[in-house]
C-alpha cells in the first residue's frame, strides 16, 4: 500500500471501522466465473465463515469442504449453513486438513487471502497434487508492495476503497460493529516472487495484479490423455 501520513491512515481506519466491507467477498463472483458451470468435489482452503463454500455448493454435483484453522469461525460457518447443502466444515491445518490420502481428489480448489500464511511453494504443490485432471485452482492472494506498479495500484485503491465502503453501506455507518476472529499477517513475498514461484510449481498459471491489495492466480490441471 502507498505510504500515507499517520493522520490520514487513522482517518481511513475510522471511516472503515464505521463502514466495513469485505475485500475478499468482493472477488467471489469473479472466482465463480473462472469455474465450470458444474463440477464434482470442491474445497475452499481457509474458508472463514463459509460464504464462498456456500456459493460453491450451488454448482457442485458432489460435495464441498471448507477448511479453516480457527475452530470458532468454523463453528460459525456451520451455524450459517443450511443442513440441506452438500457441505462439511473442518477445523484443521490448511496443509493437512483436506487431504484424504488420495491425490487428485478435487475438481475445484479455492484459496482466498490465506496462502500468504502458508509455505507458498509447498502449498501450491499440495494444491496441484490434490487437483483432479482437468480441475481448476483459483487463488486470491496478498503480496508485499515493492515496485512502482504496486504502489500505484495501492494509491488507486484508496479512493476506490472509500467509494466501495460508502456504496455498500449506503453512506451510513454500520448498525453494529463487525468482529474479526481470523488471524491476519502481512504478506512477506513481493508480487515478482509470487509469480516466479507460481510459474515454477504450476506451469502455465495465470497471475494478475488486482485492486484492493490483491492478486489472482488461476491454474487448470492438464487432462489425462
Amino acid at each position: 500500500m502507498t505510504i500515507l501520513p499517520p493522520f490520514v491512515l487513522r482517518a481511513l481506519e475510522r471511516f472503515h471501522a464505521a463502514r466495513p466491507w469485505d475485500h475478499n467477498a468482493h472477488y467471489h463472483p469473479w472466482i465463480l466465473r473462472q469455474l465450470p458451470r458444474r463440477y464434482g468435489r470442491a474445497v475452499d482452503v481457509g474458508c472463514g465463515s463459509g460464504d464462498l463454500v456456500r456459493l460453491l455448493a450451488g454448482r457442485s454435483t458432489s460435495s464441498v469442504l471448507g477448511v479453516d484453522s480457527d475452530p470458532a469461525i468454523v463453528h460459525r460457518a456451520r451455524e450459517l449453513t443450511s443442513p440441506t447443502l452438500p457441505v462439511t466444515f473442518a477445523a484443521a491445518d490448511a496443509m493437512t486438513g483436506f487431504s484424504d490420502g488420495q491425490d487428485g481428489s478435487y475438481d475445484v480448489i479455492t484459496c482466498v487471502a490465506v496462502v500468504h500464511h502458508l509455505p507458498y511453494a509447498d502449498a501450491l504443490a499440495l494444491f496441484r497434487r490434490q487437483l483432479a485432471p482437468g480441475g481448476t485452482l483459483v487463488v486470491v492472494g496478498l503480496a508485499r508492495a515493492e515496485s512502482p506498479v504496486d504502489h500505484l495500484l495501492g494509491g488507486l485503491a484508496i479512493p476506490a476503497n472509500l467509494l466501495m465502503a460508502w456504496v455498500k453501506n449506503r453512506g451510513r455507518p454500520a448498525s453494529r460493529p463487525v468482529s474479526m476472529t481470523a488471524r491476519t499477517r502481512a504478506a512477506e513475498m513481493g508480487f515478482g516472487e509470487v509469480v516466479r514461484e507460481a510459474r515454477r510449481v504450476l506451469p502455465g498459471c495465470r497471475v494478475r495484479r488486482r485492486l484492493f491489495w490483491r492478486y489472482t492466480l488461476v491454474w487448470r490441471q492438464p487432462k489425462q490423455s
